[in-house]
């Protein structure tokens, strides 16, 4: 029997020891008639305040009969057990594979019974198992399901974002307990010219029984929740959501939260209401899916992922924990108690614990390596820049690349430091400082976007003449805009530093200015004070 080389082994060591804690993450999903330009996409938030942000990259690989592959949680590095290597594997950078094929995933555990710790597939495996081993999402979808039927489910519960060129799929999926080896899921195809999302919270409820073309499902989705208690009823008033992940206020508070806001953005017409994500009892749930009222561009799809309630009742910038200067952001817990009643911030799809980002194209109409692009990005995703990492690359820049530095020492040369940096810096001042960190984000990311037809057909026509040539085009390019930018933050942190120093401002001149609080914020001084802090005129001696 043979291990798998020792570069994957190494890999994979480095990969699941940043991995952290991914219980927190959002993803957005489109279809191919719901976009701008054709592209399925998919965007996802990596959110963990353990999580090291570095960009990973798998080589693809040819193996020999009998070569066995280790398998390591992805949350903690556990080691599960050895599964056989596939005979051919694919390159994959990030959560995409050079075939276009992309996947997310958000965590929301649901039943606790349903966990198998003898199981040896992890979710994070299964995703980038799936990746290496599939050519189009339904193949990925048999291959994740084929997984944990042969091995095993070590995971609580998942939903996944799968998607190639031409299909989106939303699947969730749950084990079945100790003994019982294997896991129950359904996986639906979006309809094209719909979008979808989930964050944290199973969302497939009723689902056709007979259309394989659109839904497939575990032969025992129904009959184990029956086993179990979980459901009676007719199979079809089966939901899969309320028999295994059935939501409690939190789960509607903090995660279905989000779904509701990227739906309330893309489709005001439609009108959604609050009163779900409110708990308010015999609120309809949301739909799976929902048509936006425009087709969403790859830039809008990054702007869905810099959400803070705003403009909502939960505007994060408006009550007085947003502090003077409306920081959106609220530390952790995010439940606290006073004078025994249980209160909460609000969780938003922006939060300060992202690892990293990414939001998806994967085109069609172009070859693989120049169709799938890979927008990443690190740390908080209102104050990050999505930088265009193509799928056919060979290498990964340096500034992401896995081994430079860690989450534990902080290094210049590391993206994720270098993002952190400028972001904590700013919170101390947001809506002043957010205002010089936008100018800069949307000059480099509207400067990506304008080339990226350029780059699509240089690429594109040296494919025709060597796919070789196209890869060390796109690779050469991926790594040089992805180092630029993140010298370019540093220099925009120093330039921060300077501007804003002891709480003053320097104008354009360099002269140092000493803005005020907000009035808002002085009169909450005052309500909190009193006349501790009053002003007063002595009286003058005669």
């Amino acid at each position: 029997m043979k291990r798998a080389t020792s570069l994957l082994i190494a890999t994979v060591l480095m990969f699941i020891s940043a991995a952290g804690d991914l219980s927190a993450c959002t993803n957005y999903l489109v279809t191919k008639g719901a976009s701008t330009d054709g592209a399925t996409m998919i965007s996802y938030a990596a959110d963990s305040h353990e999580l090291y942000g570095e960009l990973y990259y798998w080589p693809a690989g040819s193996y020999a009969p009998g070569t066995m592959l280790d398998i390591y949680e992805w949350d903690t590095g556990k080691f599960l057990g050895t599964i056989p290597q596939a005979a051919r594997t694919y390159s994959v950078v990030g959560l995409m594979n050079e075939h276009q094929v992309t996947i997310g995933e958000t965590t929301w555990g649901g039943r606790e019974e349903l966990h198998d710790s003898t199981a040896v597939v992890d979710y994070g495996s299964l995703m980038f198992l799936a990746l290496q081993r599939a050519k189009t999402a339904r193949e990925a979808i048999e291959v994740m399901t084929g997984l944990v039927a042969e091995y095993g489910y070590y995971s609580s519960g998942e939903s996944f974002s799968i998607a190639d060129p031409e299909e989106v799929w939303f699947m969730d999926l749950i084990g079945k307990g100790p003994g019982n080896k294997g896991a129950v899921w359904v996986a639906r195809r979006i309809p094209d010219g719909y979008i979808s999302a989930h964050a944290n919270q199973a969302r497939i409820r009723q689902f056709p029984l007979d259309d394989k073309k659109n839904c497939l499902y575990a032969p025992d989705v129904i009959t184990l929740a029956r086993e179990k208690g979980y459901f009676k009823g007719e199979d079809g008033d089966f939901s899969f959501a309320d028999a295994y992940a059935p939501a409690d206020y939190g789960a509607l508070r903090f995660c279905e939260s989000r779904v509701w806001s990227m739906f309330n953005r893309v489709a005001p017409s439609l009108g959604i209401s609050m009163d779900y994500v409110k708990g308010v009892p015999g609120a309809e749930p949301m739909p799976l899916w929902i048509k936006p009222d425009n087709k969403i561009s790859v830039h809008d799809m990054m702007e869905l992922m810099r959400d803070h309630f705003e403009g909502t009742d939960f505007d994060m910038t408006k009550d007085v924990g947003a502090g003077p200067f409306a920081c959106p952001y609220r530390w952790r817990p995010m439940t606290w108690q006073v004078d025994s009643l249980t209160y909460v911030h609000e969780r938003a799809v922006s939060t300060q614990q992202t690892g990293f980002s990414f939001v998806t194209q994967s085109r069609s109409w172009l070859p693989d390596p120049v169709g799938g692009v890979f927008w990443f990005g690190v740390d908080d995703t209102y104050s990050t820049v999505y930088n265009p990492i193509y799928c056919g690359i060979d290498r990964v820049p340096r500034s992401f690349a896995v081994g430079n530095g860690d989450f534990h020492n902080f290094t210049w040369d590391s993206g994720f430091w270098v993002f952190n940096w400028v972001s904590n810096f700013a919170y101390s001042r947001y809506s002043d400082m957010i205002r010089d960190i936008r100018i800069i984000q949307r000059d480099l990311e509207g400067s990506f976007i304008a080339g990226q037809d350029g780059v699509d057909q240089a690429a594109s026509a040296l494919h025709k003449q060597s796919p070789r040539l196209a890869v060390d085009y796109l690779t050469d390019y991926s790594c040089r805009t992805a180092d630029a930018t993140v010298a370019r933050w540093r220099k925009l942190g120093e330039d921060l530093l300077v501007k804003y120093m002891d709480g003053n401002l320097k104008d354009e001149m360099g002269h140092v200015k000493h803005p005020s609080y907000p009035e808002s914020w002085y009169r909450a001084i005052v309500d909190d004070a009193g006349d501790r802090l009053l002003y007063r005129e002595l009286e003058k001696k005669e």
